[in-house]
């Protein structure tokens, strides 16, 4: 089954950290620009950080500039996003979403700018004391 599987949510206190993985099943994320996004409750999907497919060109939304850093290992066919110093408006579902844009396009001004051939599930998660 094609499908993108997001992990690595949880609930962390205020500073914290957490690293969400996103890997693709029955098929290779190489050629996909890969954009996270989230949704809070009550609130629209937003676009939180992009990385094209060689992994050479990055983006982020400005909250969490500074905070969050997107990666690649194409060899493991996973993306990452590396939150720190996390704050309580981080809670949200967290989905990742899988653009082909051809090989080494640089990330769009805005993540939501592009049509998403595939979005995994989300995950959770939640910044709270």
């Amino acid at each position: 089954q094609l499908r993108l599987v997001e992990s690595g949510g949880g609930l962390v206190r205020p500073g914290g950290s957490l690293r969400l993985s996103c890997t693709a099943s029955g098929f290779v994320l190489d050629y996909y620009l890969i954009s996270w996004f989230r949704q809070a409750p009550g609130k629209e999907r937003e676009g939180v950080s992009c990385i094209s497919s060689t992994g050479n060109n990055r983006d982020y939304e400005d909250s969490v500039k500074g905070r969050f850093t997107s990666s690649r290992d194409n060899a493991k066919n996973m993306v990452y996003l590396e939150m720190n110093a996390l704050e309580s408006e981080d809670t949200a579902v967290y989905y990742c979403a899988a653009a082909w844009l051809g090989y080494g396009t640089d990330c769009p001004a805005r993540a939501a700018d592009v049509s998403y051939d595939w979005w995994g599930q989300g995950t959770q998660v939640t910044v709270s004391s």
